[in-house]
């Protein structure tokens, strides 16, 4: 089994928001107890981390698509007023040539 990789520097280093800081400080206060006591909660620290890690990169994710989604919204109610207008223009041009 691989030792898990739980530098909390690290970790800030790479990205401050990407693990909460109170994961971090449960991060250093593992390391701080006895190795026994740390290798058995270390393999759980670990899958909290990285389930951390892939909560926040789908929440990333989803704002994003969230925020594309609005602006197409925004488009496509732009298209739609102008198709309306377009539509309205040609029923005038209909209405006075008959």
């Amino acid at each position: 089994m691989t030792k898990p990789e739980l530098d909390p520097d690290k970790d800030k280093r790479k990205d401050k928001d990407e693990v909460p800081s109170e994961l971090v400080d449960l991060i250093e206060a593992i390391q701080n107890l006895p190795e026994p006591t740390r290798n058995q909660l270390e393999g759980a620290l670990e899958r909290v981390v990285n389930s951390t890690r892939r909560r926040r990169c789908i929440l990333r994710l989803v704002s994003d698509a969230l925020s594309q989604l609005r602006l197409d919204m925004k488009y496509l109610m732009f298209d739609l007023e102008a198709t309306r207008r377009e539509r309205d223009d040609y029923r005038r041009q209909i209405e006075e040539s008959s």
